[in-house]
């Protein structure tokens, strides 16, 4: 288990005692008191699971008070309830031909479509698709949403998100491909942020980033969020979103290239709460920013953090961290 030491003269750190089922390698680092409008002071994380290869892409169900989330090496999808715990909920989810794959093949990214569906970004099948099979009965039966671009298969979808219009956007990075930049298979020679129009129209709106990652509308759908998994441009960037839907007036929004990454942990998944605050998961755990980019302060997870996500009310965040699966309970506001 990683241990950090955390040292700050003008922050304000409060560490997490050790509890019974509550993960003790964690801290609050404040860089703004206003941060305890949404955490809790005496802040508990609980493991909900662990034993993990790699857990990615918390989705909540409110209306079966369900968690779904990823294990991409698994190539499954697991769901947590509080009355039964973790069992597995579709194998295979994200690669379901008969050739071995190694690496990362299994779904990443996990959104509900508009009309209910699961909607997985499938790493190994290189696509956005969407499951045929009610919530309540899954099999592995998909429909692709997008798999290619201009003819060139896709390659590897990594998280993704609909606009209020019913337009799928998503984040292209190669971590699916077994020689990631360097595999033959590869058939883009860049890596892509998209969107799929209701007509099935898979459009580029940028090619500018390295490792487009984690992705997030804000609450009003004017700006995009994405994250950039580079060791060596480890950046949240901020797009405006135009009227037909595009990107514009790209900037980068912050910037942890700093941070030792390679060992910390890159900017991942995000999501953004009701009030507007973004929650991105990034080196050493979850970064909570204002949406005009200033850096509230970081729940350090003790792991390398994947993504995160809240339940209806926002009164829990959910983390993939590694092997964990990690809940966090917040004030109500």
């Amino acid at each position: 288990m990683k241990k950090f030491l955390l040292l700050s003269v003008s922050l304000w750190i409060f560490i997490l005692g050790f509890a019974q089922k509550k993960k003790p390698d964690v801290a609050l680092i404040m860089n703004d008191p206003k941060l305890l409008e949404v955490i809790p002071k005496q802040l508990d994380v609980e493991i909900l699971g662990e034993g993990f290869e790699w857990a990615e892409g918390p989705l909540w169900l409110a209306g079966q008070q369900k968690l779904l989330f990823s294990d991409i090496p698994q190539n499954t999808v697991f769901e947590w309830t509080e009355k039964s715990g973790i069992k597995s909920y579709l194998k295979p989810s994200g690669y379901t031909g008969t050739q071995h794959l190694s690496g990362e093949p299994g779904s990443n990214g996990l959104l509900l479509s508009p009309d209910g569906k699961l909607v997985l970004c499938q790493h190994g099948d290189r696509k956005v698709a969407k499951m045929n099979a009610d919530l309540n009965n899954p099999k592995p039966d998909f429909t692709a949403l997008a798999d290619n671009y201009k003819g060139k298969k896709l390659n590897s979808p990594n998280d993704a998100v609909f606009h209020k219009n019913g337009e799928l956007y998503f984040t292209d990075p190669p971590y699916g491909l077994e020689l990631l930049t360097d595999d033959p298979k590869k058939e883009l020679d860049f890596q892509g942020v998209y969107k799929t129009d209701r007509n099935g129209n898979t459009i580029l709106l940028t090619k500018e980033l390295s490792r487009p990652n984690g992705i997030a509308f804000s609450n009003d759908y004017k700006k995009l969020y994405v994250a950039n998994s580079d060791p060596k441009n480890a950046i949240w960037m901020v797009y405006d979103v135009d009227k037909n839907g595009g990107l514009t007036n790209g900037k980068i929004f912050f910037d942890v290239t700093d941070q030792d990454t390679a060992e910390n942990g890159n900017p991942d998944g995000l999501k953004v709460h009701k009030n507007g605050w973004i929650f991105a998961t990034g080196p050493k755990g979850v970064w909570i920013f204002t949406p005009e980019g200033k850096h509230l302060g970081t729940i350090i997870t003790g792991e390398k953090t994947a993504n995160c996500t809240f339940n209806k009310d926002y009164s829990v965040l959910f983390l993939t961290a590694d092997d964990y699966l990690l809940q966090i309970k917040l004030k109500p506001n």
